[in-house]
């Protein structure tokens, strides 16, 4: 070999170390990566359309339903996507074992290890029944709506038949042991007797409907992460004061004076995040997904994960938040501008909830399912949220989630229903919760994209 050509031999060579070396970097950093998806067998293989579909008819059932509080559609959201999540697992081993940190949930099936599933139709199967099981008043029509699905997307699951009945069971089987999970985590009891404390300065039935506290013991609820309330508690509220010095005077003060020069845009605001009528407090963030989902193109894999990860912290944000409203007992806006500041005919934008002030439920559970989008799907330069089209409101834009979850705490104190310290408190004690649930769930080693 002469001079030159073991010059060129060297920096061939060379070349493919570096591309050897490079492929071992990668490799030993696994991503989430729509785009280059993986093994055939994996569900990042598939696209989200299923779990697409599925997230548009959970949203219809929400829309229609009946009965349910406000904040109980957390719990839809969570245990679906929580479902929906371990109908795929045993196909996703590189992403670790999640069912160690559900709080409680035993009777998962195993898969058969020399067994092949064909994803899209365990994930269909999981969330068909889920669905059913979770929503049994649905009307005739919604009924007949989650089957005509089902076997809709059955239809286009091209496998052989053994596979497909093997996945189908797998799904149904998953879904059978997160739903019974689900009925033991003590919502039943969230409206037992209860009768609320009197004195200054704590919460009594507001104008105009006057209605009894709503489920006072929804903060006893089971979590569905373990230690994902760890940390979380805000400070608590300004000391209650009638004294026009005092800082909870100032503070109160600051919602009513918001209330005399709303711009067009803060009252829409307002409307736009009332989500009753509408799909739920929860179930706009469960829109927000499957915009998201749609936007980027997710893989079946993403899709379900942060199903199951944006769910479960919408669903302990409230508790925590229960938990605390019921502590406190907090007077709200419409009472204290009534009867202590004295405007006696004063009326908020927003219909007051029956339930007390601190904190503000929109901010906790906003907050929390904020910070599962940023950690998987990154910081957004723009997203418009069509949640409402269908009320014939104008969608909004956003350039991050974080400023989504900010809107929809500032539009209380809009809507006149809310304290500026109880958007805050709401806001951080979310935050928190996101935090736990999203570092110990998703193992470290992943990153995303």
């Amino acid at each position: 070999m002469n001079a030159t050509s073991f010059r060129m031999y060297r920096l061939a060579m060379a070349c493919t170390l570096t591309v050897l070396l490079t492929s071992l970097v990668l490799s030993s950093c696994k991503k989430w990566d729509d785009h280059h998806p993986g093994q055939p067998d994996s569900p990042s293989a598939y696209p989200a359309d299923v779990a697409d579909k599925w997230m548009l008819m959970q949203l219809r059932l929400m829309r229609n339903a009946t009965g349910i509080p406000n904040q109980g559609f957390s719990r839809h959201y969570a245990y679906t996507g929580i479902a929906a999540r371990e109908a795929i697992a045993p196909g996703m081993p590189e992403y670790g074992a999640w069912n160690k940190n559900w709080n409680g949930l035993t009777g998962l099936p195993a898969a058969g290890h020399s067994k092949k599933y064909y994803w899209p139709a365990s994930v269909n199967a999981a969330l068909a029944g889920m669905n059913k099981a979770m929503f049994p008043n649905a009307s005739a029509t919604d009924k007949a709506a989650v089957d005509s699905l089902e076997n809709a997307l059955r239809e286009t699951f091209k496998v052989d038949a053994a596979k497909l009945a093997l996945s189908v069971q797998f799904g149904k089987d998953v879904a059978t042991a997160v739903y019974n999970w689900a009925e033991t985590d003590g919502y039943k009891n969230a409206n037992n007797p209860y009768t609320p404390p009197v004195g200054d300065g704590l919460w009594k039935p507001t104008p105009p409907a006057f209605a009894a506290p709503a489920t006072p013991y929804w903060g006893n609820n089971r979590p569905v992460v373990k230690g994902s309330l760890a940390n979380s508690t805000p400070t608590p509220p300004p000391a209650y004061s009638t004294d026009p010095a005092s800082p909870f005077y100032k503070m109160v003060k600051q919602v009513y004076d918001a209330s005399q020069d709303l711009t067009a845009d803060e009252t829409a605001m307002a409307i736009f995040w009332r989500d009753i009528p509408g799909v739920s407090s929860p179930g706009h963030w469960l829109s927000i997904l499957q915009q998201t989902v749609r936007q980027k193109k997710s893989s079946l894999a993403k899709a379900v994960v942060a199903y199951a990860l944006t769910g479960a912290a919408t669903n302990d944000a409230l508790i925590a938040c229960f938990q605390l409203k019921y502590q406190y007992n907090l007077v709200r806006p419409i009472t204290y501008i009534r009867e202590t500041m004295g405007y006696t005919t004063w009326n908020s934008t927003l219909a007051t909830p029956a339930h007390p002030e601190y904190p503000s439920a929109h901010s906790t559970l906003s907050a929390g399912a904020a910070h599962i989008f940023e950690q998987l799907f990154g910081n957004i330069l723009s997203f418009t949220d069509h949640t409402y089209d269908y009320l014939g409101f104008a969608p909004r834009t956003y350039t991050s989630y974080t400023a989504i979850a900010n809107e929809a705490g500032v539009s209380r104190l809009y809507g006149g229903i809310h304290y500026p310290s109880s958007i805050d408190a709401g806001l951080q004690q979310g935050k928190k919760i996101g935090e736990n649930i999203y570092n110990q769930v998703l193992p470290s080693k992943f990153t995303t994209d």
